[in-house]
């Protein structure tokens, strides 16, 4: 059986996210959605527990997905769940660039590969940080994310 292991912190998990993952779950016998801990980023909106809720809501449609949330390495979570690849969504050339970087240091660390999956023109614009911009002013982004995240965007700035 082949599992893919899609990480990501998904602060909010948004259309391009979902098309990744309902492209993996065609290619692999089973997908393990990971949201993730990033320092990087700064203070996250969602817990990871809510994001966990809202991706096992968005994904409930996809029988072979599994959600699991951690605070490791993306490795780690790749052995912890048998995976023998990463899928990483890309939407444009930006991307690449550190996504590649990380792809290296992933194979060096723990000989696991990395798939580069491109998404949709339709959907390379859309970003989690520009979702939660437009979503903390009250502008409309029932386009650019799945209905429960959307719901879970206005309880959160409806406070």
């Amino acid at each position: 059986m082949t599992v893919a292991l899609i990480p990501g912190s998904f602060d909010p998990f948004h259309n391009g996210h979902l098309e990744v993952v309902e492209r993996s779950a065609r290619l692999f016998d089973q997908v393990v959605v990971a949201a993730l801990r990033n320092p990087q980023k700064g203070g996250p909106l969602f817990t990871l527990a809510e994001r966990e809720e809202m991706l096992h809501d968005s994904l409930a449609h996809l029988s072979n997905v599994r959600i699991v949330s951690v605070s490791t390495l993306v490795v780690n979570v790749a052995h912890d769940v048998g995976a023998t690849v990463i899928v990483k969504g890309l939407r444009a050339v930006s991307d690449f660039e550190n996504e590649l970087q990380m792809a290296q240091m992933n194979r060096e660390l723990a000989s696991i590969e990395t798939l580069f999956v491109p998404t949709s023109s339709s959907y390379s614009f859309i970003a989690s940080r520009l979702l939660r911009e437009v979503a903390r002013y009250g502008g409309d982004v029932s386009a650019f994310v799945p209905k429960p995240v959307l719901a879970r965007l206005h309880e959160k700035f409806a406070q």
